[in-house]
């Protein structure tokens, strides 16, 4: 005897159009786009970091030299 599995996420092409509309407006994503995403945030995070602390060690370096000139 057959088992008969009736649930609406089979992949019966006979689907009724409420389930195939269902199955048509699921979405996916390509593993490469998303893994590129973090790869570029973490870039961009990290020359963030760096700008952010060149321009306080370069303040830093101008006050210090206008302190000591005084």
């Amino acid at each position: 005897m057959k088992k008969i599995i009736k649930d609406k996420y089979s992949l019966n092409t006979n689907l009724n159009p409420q389930i195939r509309y269902f199955s048509d407006r699921i979405k996916t994503t390509n593993i490469n786009i998303l893994l590129n995403r973090v790869k570029i945030e973490k870039k961009n995070d990290f020359k963030k970091k760096l700008y952010i602390f060149s321009m306080l060690s370069l303040s830093v370096i101008f006050f210090s030299a206008i302190v000591i000139s005084i």
